[in-house]
């Protein structure tokens, strides 16, 4: 029924664009950008593009953590992401939208529960983002939390195939709410943007109100050396090859008060009263750099619980749940070489309070056709995990934008 429902908002939006030509301007422009749409009057636009990623994939368990002895092989060709999304501005420029809508089923999945409605998780942005004085926005709706720089970046601009296990393991994700921005100029190149949004603190696309408390995120982003080109400070690799060092610095905080779910925006709903849930505090540090095609990027991540137990306990006092607390640093470099081919190196450390400790390793190479909009990747990793088998993985992905 779902997909019928997205057929049938496609056709409904072709024939609103496409059969009244002579009150829309269609513009294409190259390879990626997707399909512009400009009202007669130009109180409109709208930029429409799609995008999806095909992923193979082979996973084995290193027994007694010895790579002689791989075993429980298991493979899988995965549609891993499908995306139409729609750009523009409505009235005025200052007044600019986004809507992201995800179509594979790995994407919608998991919105069977009562916190859903028991509906697909379909919707990941639809926010507005309003320039309501010089340097200053302010945004509504529901898009990603101004957290980690690795969830920040699109999955489309990933230096490799997927994102590292600190992003997995404590992002903050999307959610609804608002975020005030702010950007200003400290000397001749001194950049500087501070963040602060608030939010329901359950994630996207919750329906049954507010659980426990709200969530409260701050910012603050600083590029010393000028700014990144394209927006090079969230995308992976140095695809513009940067004449001069680059430079962007992040640091983050974020207050879920009486968080209704294990990991905060993430995980498993906690069924007891908000009484009975706890504050996550979430602080995130980050880097990137880039010179000449070569980029480093590197995060950390510290979660702790108000009062520094983790347990989450019902009126009777019995245990229910454990919220995922813990640290976790990752760092990955890269060097694009004069055919567009990038070899990438990873090593993530995770390290939760109540669950294994983790180290892993992963060597990506990627060849990129027409920068990030079409591409091919691959990434061989190897995770230690502490007193358990260790764990061998190979993955080839493709990317269309479109």
């Amino acid at each position: 029924m779902r997909y019928h429902k997205i057929t049938i908002f496609i056709f409904i939006l072709n024939n609103i664009l496409l059969s009244n030509v002579g009150f829309t301007q269609i513009q294409t422009g190259p390879f990626g950008k997707g399909i512009d749409f400009i009202a007669k009057d130009s109180s409109f636009t709208m930029n429409v593009g799609m995008r999806f990623q095909a992923l193979y994939s082979n996973n084995w368990d290193v027994i007694s953590d010895d790579l002689a002895r791989l075993e429980n092989h298991s493979s899988n060709f995965l549609l891993r992401r499908s995306r139409l999304k729609f750009k523009g501005y409505a009235f005025s420029p200052k007044i600019q939208y986004k809507i992201e809508m995800a179509l594979t089923n790995r994407d919608m999945s998991g919105g069977d529960s009562p916190e859903y409605s028991n509906a697909s998780r379909l919707m990941l942005d639809a926010v507005v983002k309003w320039n309501f004085a010089k340097n200053m926005w302010l945004w509504a709706g529901q898009t990603k939390l101004p957290g980690n720089r690795e969830r920040v970046i699109s999955s489309a601009n990933m230096q490799m195939v997927d994102r590292s296990r600190l992003n997995s393991r404590f992002n903050i994700d999307r959610d609804m709410g608002i975020q005030l921005r702010h950007k200003w100029k400290l000397g001749k190149q001194f950049h500087i943007e501070e963040v602060f949004a608030f939010s329901q603190g359950e994630g996207r696309n919750i329906t049954s109100g507010n659980i426990g408390g709200y969530d409260y995120t701050f910012k603050l982003e600083i590029q010393p050396f000028g700014k990144f080109k394209s927006k090079g400070d969230f995308s992976g690799g140095d695809l513009k090859r940067e004449k001069k060092p680059k430079l962007g610095i992040g640091i983050a905080y974020d207050v879920n008060d009486r968080a209704g779910r294990d990991r905060g925006q993430l995980g498993n709903f906690l069924e007891v009263s908000s009484a009975k849930l706890k504050t996550l505090n979430t602080f995130f540090g980050d880097f990137m750099f880039k010179y000449k095609g070569f980029s480093v990027m590197g995060e950390y991540a510290h979660r702790e619980v108000g009062g520094g137990d983790n347990r989450v306990f019902d009126e009777s006092n019995t245990q229910v749940g454990t919220y995922y607390t813990g640290q976790a640093v990752n760092l990955q470099a890269g060097l694009l070489l004069k055919n567009n081919f990038e070899p990438s190196i990873r090593y993530t450390h995770v390290a939760p309070v109540s669950s294994a400790k983790e180290n892993e390793y992963t060597f990506g190479l990627s060849k990129y056709v027409v920068g990030h909009k079409l591409k091919i990747q691959t990434d061989l990793s190897y995770r230690e995990i502490e007193a358990k088998d260790d764990l061998f993985f190979y993955r080839l992905q493709f990317e269309l934008h479109f």
